[in-house]
């Protein structure tokens, strides 16, 4: 007879897997695979043929038919460099009514209850199935969804709700900001800096596409928000540039530079319109740089886009999460997640995890026990409808 193991047991195993983006997920997706494999869990994976060390896992339990609903979670986590950890961030630890640990509240936890759920779902024979659907990549900008949900149709038969269980401490979040971002290269041409005028700093042609952004969010600030804007916080599209790097000495204009930049969209507003307003600045700085040296360049490069999640009127999997946690309130967050994919490939969805967000990416990463618990009620309320259905 095949293991049972716990939410907890299953935590511990997914959190000792180091799966920050930049690496392998592969060793978590075998043991995932296998543990619900032996339960008689039909499983599906979905390799990345541009990144050979990962994969996206999809599970379907129930009968082999159309309608399930789909938990959806993703299997990277951020890096752990340079923080104060007071615990090994890759051993599941508790202290003080907490479980601490790289991934636990972003989002092995969800993770962790999901593959129980699956199994017990499995062992009960439901009347109507559940989905797990694991991606990579999210982390990096929600860029392993898109090819996962693109490869799940036809593999499994269509689910028609999808949870995405991100840290909302298990409250129904029917809306988020939806955003594109960009890696922009600047190509200056090199003087003495004695010489400026001759020269383009690429460095400083940078500062003005970023001062161009801090403008921006300034007059966004200003103005007075749409409806649907006032429920977020803030209640407006932001630009962000989060790094930049550059020049090789302070009495040379600098060959190069590269920074990124991004936006964070309300969901009434369009974000193609967002990143248009984004290129329109570049070339307009670009045409500057060329009229002092004609090599002188800017290289944008589209490095994700993800779609805002917009309030569904009479949602499945709001009204799912509603009936199940009493939760009636309207929930929005700032934040992008995979459930704008799923409603865009046609799915219902809505957020709704254990966790605060507010210890995503933090030193010291901890999901209270609390929180834990609650998540697992969930599921068995959730395993209780999918029996009777």
């Amino acid at each position: 007879m095949a293991q049972v193991l716990s939410p907890r047991d299953i935590l511990a195993a997914l959190i000792a897997f180091p799966t920050i983006s930049r690496d392998t997920n592969l060793p978590l997706v075998d043991w995932v695979e296998a543990y619900l494999s032996s339960h008689g869990i039909r499983c599906f994976r979905w390799p990345d043929p541009d990144q050979p060390h990962k994969a996206a896992l999809i599970a379907h339990a129930g009968p082999w038919e159309e309608g399930a609903v789909v938990l959806s979670g993703h299997s990277d986590v951020v890096p752990v460099d340079g923080q104060p950890w007071t615990t090994d961030p890759f051993t599941l630890t508790e202290r003080d009514g907490r479980l601490y640990g790289r991934g636990t509240t972003d989002m092995k936890g969800f993770d962790a209850l999901a593959i129980w759920a699956l199994v017990e779902a499995q062992r009960a024979g439901v009347a109507r199935p559940l989905q797990l659907a694991l991606s990579f990549d999210e982390e990096l900008g929600c860029t392993g969804a898109p090819p996962m949900i693109a490869a799940m149709q036809g593999m499994v038969p269509k689910g028609s709700a999808v949870i995405v269980g991100e840290p909302s401490m298990m409250t129904s979040v029917t809306g988020h900001k939806g955003g594109e971002g960009f890696f922009a290269d600047v190509w200056g041409y090199e003087v003495h800096s004695s010489l400026i005028h001759k020269g383009v700093s690429a460095v400083m042609e940078a500062a003005r596409v970023i001062d161009w952004a801090n403008a921006v969010n300034a007059a966004e600030m200003a103005r007075q928000p749409s409806d649907i804007a006032a429920l977020f916080d803030p209640p407006f599209t932001t630009l962000h540039v989060g790094t930049i790097t550059g020049g090789t000495a302070q009495n040379i204009t600098a060959k190069h530079c590269r920074f990124d930049i991004g936006t964070r969209v309300v969901p009434d507003e369009d974000p193609a319109a967002w990143s248009a307003r984004i290129r329109d600045k570049v070339a307009e700085v670009e045409a500057g740089m060329q009229a002092v040296h004609a090599e002188a360049r800017i290289d944008l490069e589209q490095r994700f886009r993800v779609p805002g999640l917009r309030p569904e009127e009479n949602g499945e999997a709001e009204a799912i999460v509603r009936a199940i946690t009493g939760d009636n309130a309207t929930h929005v967050v700032s934040y992008g997640t995979e459930a704008g994919q799923f409603q865009e490939a046609g799915y219902s969805a809505v957020v709704c995890g254990p966790g605060d967000i507010a210890q995503a990416h933090q030193p010291d990463e901890y999901i209270t026990l609390a929180q834990f618990r609650a998540g697992q009620a969930f599921m068995e309320r959730l395993l209780d409808r999918l029996k009777g259905q």
